[in-house]
């Protein structure tokens, strides 16, 4: 049986292009802990993970370089839901979060595997408006709501 995707709707409009962007920073620093294993570098997506899913985004060090980006014009405005990328950073706040206590600790190699699927999710966000996040979203539905 295939799995039939649903993303969560909840009917407010962002900009997906700014989102990518976003994306792709979140890419560009999965990949630098994937070269140097600093835990500096997790303990900073945590914080901003964590600053845009409990509604503090204005506070996101990585959403106001995406909205730098966005008011310099370089970016046009393509409208999408909120709710499936609100999703993606929940998941994001959960694999940042693990990555993070896995890097201070013995666990590196957790640590590292968390930041590749990261990047591997950002990369297809940022470069293909891929949103995996819609993937765990009705996975989880299937899970914890079987069919009658």
């Amino acid at each position: 049986m295939a799995l039939s995707v649903n993303c969560p709707v909840d009917f407010v409009a962002i900009n997906e292009n700014k989102v990518r962007v976003t994306g792709l920073l979140v890419f560009l620093l999965a990949l630098a802990y994937l070269l140097t294993e600093t835990p500096y570098v997790s303990a900073l997506l945590v914080v901003d993970f964590y600053l845009r899913v409990f509604h503090q985004g204005r506070y996101s060090p990585l959403n106001w370089i995406s909205t730098q980006v966005e008011q310099m014009g370089w970016i046009s405005v393509k409208w999408t839901d909120r709710a499936p990328k609100r999703f993606a950073a929940r998941i994001g706040l959960l694999l940042t979060s693990l990555m993070l206590i896995f890097a201070l600790t013995t666990f590196h190699q957790a640590a590292y595997w968390l930041a590749a699927v990261l990047s591997l999710f950002s990369f297809l966000e940022s470069f293909f408006g891929f949103c995996a996040g819609c993937y765990v979203y009705s996975l989880c539905n299937k899970i914890l709501q079987p069919s009658k």
